[in-house]
């Protein structure tokens, strides 16, 4: 289990998004939805420090309002062509040169306001030094994953994996797909592997209510339907 004095919380938030403008400061039950993030990162008492990583100033006063300490992000990792990947090796780079050598990094979504504290910790505490490097939150296929199909220029579907397709649900292990809320890293690993699926990679359950990574207006639809059956916002 990480010591909070060995990790670093970073948030993401880049300033442009084209299919939800603004996403990483919508208004969400009367307040930025970064805020959630914040909070959920706070309240979880993983992380010496919080950052925001942005190259937006209305986003970084908002963070800092919120309680996030601000890393303004070089030019060429402003662009949608930058990887999340990309961002969090230089922001490991700039605090190694700060003199900030953490152990853990975790990795959490702007956008995604419904998941909590305790999705942080329990994400987080999954990782254990020599044992499991790499952690993430984790929800079940809302369809059997197995019978995905590709879409074709010609509008043609071709199943992706054609020796699973006609088979039982019931006959293969139980699925999870990563729900772009949280990840949690050993930082040594990740600078090695350069990916957020490394080798031992463990998942945190969540439900799918609390699995929405809003990038849509029908996402933050959703997302709002969801909070108002858990009971989020109510005064």
């Amino acid at each position: 289990m990480p010591r909070r004095d060995d990790s670093v919380a970073l948030i993401p938030a880049r300033g442009g998004s084209k299919r939800l403008p603004r996403k990483n400061i919508v208004d969400f039950l009367g307040r930025p939805i970064i805020a959630y993030t914040i909070d959920a990162a706070h309240d979880s008492g993983c992380f010496a420090r919080v950052a925001v990583s942005t190259d937006d100033a209305e986003i970084a006063e908002i963070a800092q309002r919120c309680g996030a300490e601000v890393v303004l992000r070089r030019p060429e990792l402003a662009s949608d062509r930058a990887t999340l990947l990309d961002v969090c090796l230089d922001f490991l780079d700039s605090e190694q040169a700060a003199g900030r050598g953490w152990l853990y990094l975790g990795c959490l979504y702007a956008t995604a306001p419904l998941r909590n504290a305790g999705d942080v910790r329990a994400t987080m505490n999954l990782l254990e030094a020599g044992r499991c490097s790499f952690s993430m939150a984790v929800t079940a296929y809302d369809h059997y994953a197995h019978q995905a199909m590709a879409l074709g220029k010609d509008g043609a579907l071709t199943p992706m994996w054609p020796e699973l397709v006609e088979r039982r649900g019931s006959d293969l292990p139980p699925l999870r797909a990563g729900n772009g809320s949280t990840y949690g890293l050993e930082v040594t690993a990740f600078r090695r592997h350069k990916a957020f699926y490394g080798p031992g990679l463990r998942g945190h359950d969540m439900p799918r209510e609390r699995s929405i990574d809003i990038d849509t207006p029908t996402d933050l639809d959703f997302a709002l339907y969801c909070a108002q059956r858990l009971g989020i916002g109510r005064a």
